[in-house]
């Protein structure tokens, strides 16, 4: 089964489902892949104006899939296809987003989620770091904010993700404000939309030019480490790691 549902089309918006909901998901190499041709397919199509990126289950995307992970050229190729992408990607989310899920979230040029949503950068609790997805996330959110949620892991709410700039916005009725965003969205030109994303895209995009080979290696280093593998095994056999106190 496709981690993708098929896309759906209304007035000039595509709207792409993350359908993996077995593994919440999860970034595993069949859903990257997946996304990069359905994004590739809405950059060619004249008629798509703006791109949603929504999700079923409780869970938006839980981040890397432990078990059958993306190669993370992939996912770092994934997320600048967002920013690149001469059209609007829309995030709605209505439920949870972990670790390099918040990477996929924060690639996406607006975002409206569900208050009921929470989010979390697990990584250091794993042995790991959000080092690839700080290309999209670092350019955006509050440098304050993001030393809290890097180190401690914890997990924080969807008007706390407003105020910090990780979402547009903080929703009690999701599809409502979602609506209004893309109406606005379906009056503007494509040539307006491209050209006026490119200017508020330009210093994510310069991130991922500088940066991108030196995380992707500082990732690697980090989930072949002794650390890590601890981490993974106890998240995976819901435990603490060995480090815990």
């Amino acid at each position: 089964m496709s981690p993708l549902a098929p896309p759906a089309h209304t007035r000039g918006v595509t709207t792409l489902t993350l359908d993996s909901p077995g593994n919440r998901n999860a970034l595993s190499a069949g859903l990257v892949a997946g996304l990069a041709e359905a994004l590739d397919a809405c950059a060619a199509d004249e008629s798509v104006r703006a791109v949603v990126l929504t999700h079923t289950g409780t869970t938006f995307c839980a981040g890397a899939d432990l078990r059958a992970p993306a190669d993370p050229h992939d996912f770092v190729a994934l997320m600048r296809r967002i920013v690149a992408l001469p059209k609007p990607v829309v995030a709605r989310v209505d439920g949870h987003v972990r670790a390099g899920g918040l990477g996929l979230l924060a690639a996406c040029d607006i975002s409206v989620a569900g208050t009921g949503s929470t989010f979390a950068l697990t990584e250091a609790r794993l042995g790991l770091a959000p080092a690839v997805i700080s290309m999209p996330l670092l350019p955006r959110i509050d440098p304050r904010a993001a030393a809290r949620y890097y180190l401690t892991g914890e997990k924080f709410y969807a008007d706390e993700a407003e105020r910090i700039g990780l979402v547009t916005m903080a929703a009690t009725d999701v599809d409502g404000s979602l609506g209004l965003v893309l109406d606005d969205l379906r009056r503007a030109s494509p040539q307006g939309l491209a050209a006026s994303k490119a200017l508020v895209t330009a210093t994510v995009l310069q991130s991922f030019d500088q940066h991108a080979e030196d995380l992707i290696a500082r990732s690697a280093r980090l989930f072949a480490s002794d650390e890590a593998r601890e981490g993974m095994t106890a998240f995976l056999e819901r435990r603490d790691p060995a480090w815990a106190l």
